[in-house]
């Protein structure tokens, strides 16, 4: 009869533990500390939350702090996904061998320390996996563009997800190892804006997507207060703690344009354009020609690879006011013939196209058609002449010392990234495109060199750069100027005498301007 008892009254926990993975895990898990040995695993109030939603949601992001026992709470997710199903396959990948490593060890431990009428049993035990003796598995690996091909999953966990590289790439491949109702669970601390890891998180916080969002900050583990977080900026820097502690997308990021920056602007200045224009509605349009007002269109032309965009903007000069913009890939010939259309339509802008690589092709049909405001620059290292671009229609004096279009050097390119800078941070400039930020959310120090992050692109990113440099430079002369012919005009006006004879009534166009007289009929 007490047999009887005792066989029931397992039966019954063991179904209470597979229905119930927060008990199971607080009553039966162990975790190896290292100072204190074999302890049980005691899930905080938050722990014990983001567990219930892992069970209850199919695809789980989770963004978080550091050291909040999620890589222990994912260990022990898995024992009890292992235990409580047969032929459970679940895939772990993480940054590098040694992470997956630890967390495999931390799963074979909690397995290990089960009581014997829980614990399964294992048939394969390595390094790098698990495999029990009711067929269920575990691997972990780390990131590879073909980590996520495999046989059909159970649960892919990714760890530090926005730290991989080509994470879209896996991402892609984990579809259709997922596609027979496979789970999945995205955790990171942030790694600045515009990775996977973070456009999947904005979508799940807005409710959009597949995935639901868990954020575990540092405020909710029980024991930590301010005084910890002060260490932690102490200890890492305010950049590195903004980003391990306080969940901070922006702060975090090493974006060439400051993130917080980059917010305003998508915030406050971005906006649908009026029109759409092309078969993939690649032309954005804002504002149409103003013809009192100077234009500059300035293109960024496709190397010729897959990967690579042809793009420009129309730039009004004196505001810096991006008025309409264009990115695909398109034939060169064809690009080309498109920038001096609509460099026409825009009042004859000044026409700027980088010349390297493939450049020279786009460059060719502005030549061969005779267009007169193209941009030149002097053949030694891209040092260009503003004396050359002071009005429409010039005249090169020194062409065989110069090439058409804006070359782009190891000496210019710094200059350029400067001038992007610079223009940002004084909100100098009126930037209408969403694609634009969001190609600068992605475009980060990568060392001490500017770039794209990598599997992003930054056509638009340097068509701009190249028209804030183009205008600061070549057009300063021509700035500095309109300016001064402004100013004496004003001046001739505000001389109300030099009209109507005040110092000299019988011919008001002879004038004593100081201790002089001065003969203004020339004006005539």
């Amino acid at each position: 009869m007490a047999k009887k008892t005792i066989k029931e009254a397992l039966i019954k926990e063991y179904m209470r533990c597979s229905k119930d993975p927060v008990y199971f895990m607080r009553k039966y898990c162990y975790i190896q500390h290292p100072m204190k040995g074999k302890i049980k695993f005691d899930l905080y109030p938050f722990q014990e939350d983001s567990l219930v939603q892992l069970k209850e949601n199919r695809f789980n992001i989770i963004l978080k702090s550091r050291q909040m026992g999620i890589s222990t709470l994912t260990a022990g997710l898995t024992v009890w996904s292992m235990v409580f199903n047969e032929d459970y396959n679940v895939l772990v990948i993480a940054i590098k061998q040694d992470t997956a490593k630890n967390l495999i060890t931390k799963i074979r431990v909690m397995h290990e320390m089960l009581p014997s009428w829980l614990r399964v049993g294992s048939e394969e035990d390595n390094r790098l996996s698990l495999r029990l003796k009711n067929g269920s598995q575990v691997k972990a690996v780390s990131s590879s563009p073909d980590a996520a091909r495999s046989e059909a999953l159970s649960l892919l966990v990714i760890d530090e997800a926005a730290f991989i590289d080509k994470i879209d790439e896996i991402w892609t491949s984990a579809q259709q190892t997922l596609a027979t109702g496979g789970r999945a669970v995205l955790l990171s601390t942030p790694n600045g804006t515009g990775n996977l890891f973070h456009r999947v998180w904005q979508d799940a916080d807005r409710g959009d997507g597949n995935f639901n969002p868990i954020r575990l900050h540092w405020t909710l583990h029980p024991e930590r207060d301010q005084d910890w977080r002060n260490l932690q900026t102490e200890l890492l820097g305010e950049k590195m703690a903004a980003q391990e502690c306080d969940c901070d997308f922006i702060s975090s990021g090493n974006t060439v344009v400051a993130g917080e920056l980059l917010q305003w602007y998508q915030d406050n200045m971005c906006e649908d354009p009026i029109e759409k224009r092309g078969q993939n509605d690649e032309m954005w349009i804002w504002k149409y020609p103003d013809y009192t007002k100077a234009y500059m269109v300035v293109a960024d032309v496709a190397r010729g690879d897959s990967s690579d965009y042809s793009a420009f903007h129309v730039i009004e000069i004196e505001t810096m006011e991006q008025v309409a913009e264009f990115k695909s890939q398109i034939p060169t010939k064809d690009f080309g013939n498109m920038l001096v259309n609509i460099a026409t339509e825009y009042n004859e802008a000044l026409l700027v196209v980088e010349n390297a690589n493939i450049g020279w092709a786009a460059i060719q049909p502005a030549v061969d058609r005779g267009y007169r405001n193209l941009y030149y620059t002097f053949k030694h290292e891209g040092v260009h002449d503003a004396a050359t671009q002071l009005s429409k229609g010039y005249d090169l004096k020194n062409r065989e010392n110069m090439t058409p279009g804006f070359t782009t050097s190891s000496r210019t390119r710094p200059l350029l990234i400067s001038k992007l800078d610079i223009y940002f941070r004084e909100k100098a400039c009126i930037v209408k495109s969403k694609r634009l930020i969001d190609e600068l959310f992605v475009f980060i120090w990568n060392g001490h060199k500017a770039e794209a992050q990598r599997g992003y692109n930054d056509d638009l990113t340097m068509a701009f750069s190249i028209g804030m440099y183009v205008r600061d430079n070549a057009l300063r002369l021509h700035s500095e100027g309109l300016a001064m012919n402004k100013n004496a005009i004003n001046n001739i006006v505000n001389t109300k005498g030099a009209y109507k004879g005040n110092t000299n009534s019988e011919n008001p166009w002879k004038q004593q301007i100081g201790n002089d007289n001065e003969d203004l009929t020339w004006l005539l």
